[in-house]
């Protein structure tokens, strides 16, 4: 449960519009704002319903966790959202996330394929539970490496709640400054969680056409990789 001291989010941009047309906006968030409106009344300040304020028929397509940062698409009308949505569910939707993680990745790429259900005991944190889980897939490739930290490109082939987080941490190298899975030491790495949606792809609802967009994170990487 987020309290209205612990909700605070940026106001500056308003809105950090990539790219709109009359079906779509793409928006690069920032950390710190949720995706969608909570339960709650101060939590009702998000990405969605601020281009509610202009378009009202604005709809969620999907959503990034409120500490990740990156790209997000937001159909404008209910037939973008119509046709969005099912794009998501075939999976022809392609995102890709770059992560600053704990500790020295050996591996150049992997493929991690761990079943996540809600850990009912510590909501809304995630677990990895084989009985119960539903199926999660994520391609990993090793851009930098140091011995403090590694520079990950994070491919979700699903999308389930807190899955990158989660996978990086059984993989051994939880993500720099995140709150939920890492160490206090790791935490403590960075600022602000340091996970970024850098690319997005996808049809346009109106006519087809391939869209591809990328956004720098926020974050320092090192020069020639984004």
């Amino acid at each position: 449960m987020l309290h209205h001291d612990d909700y605070n989010p940026p106001k500056e941009p308003f809105l950090d519009v990539i790219y709109e047309d009359p079906g779509v906006m793409v928006v690069n968030k920032p950390s710190g704002i949720l995706s969608v409106p909570g339960k709650e009344p101060h939590l009702f300040d998000c990405i969605l319903t601020r281009v509610q304020k202009k378009y009202p028929l604005a709809a969620a397509a999907h959503r990034l966790d409120m500490s990740t940062s990156g790209l997000l698409v937001v159909p404008k009308t209910r037939l973008a959202a119509s046709i969005l949505g099912k794009q998501f569910q075939a999976r022809t939707v392609e995102k890709r996330y770059y992560a600053w993680v704990a500790g020295r990745v050996e591996k150049d790429q992997g493929e991690i394929d761990l079943p996540i259900a809600l850990d009912t005991d510590n909501k809304p944190l995630q677990k990895i539970d084989f009985a119960n889980g539903r199926r999660a897939v994520t391609q990993f490739f090793c851009l930098y490496r140091s011995d403090a930290r590694s520079l990950m490109r994070l491919h979700p082939v699903t999308g389930r709640s807190h899955q990158l987080r989660l996978h990086m941490k059984e993989l051994g190298h939880p993500i720099l400054g995140d709150k939920w899975y890492a160490t206090p030491e790791i935490r403590a790495m960075a600022p602000h969680l340091y996970l970024h949606a850098g690319e997005l792809s996808f049809d346009n609802p109106a006519d087809g056409r391939r869209m591809n967009f990328k956004a720098a994170p926020p974050f320092d990487i090192p020069d020639g990789i984004f």
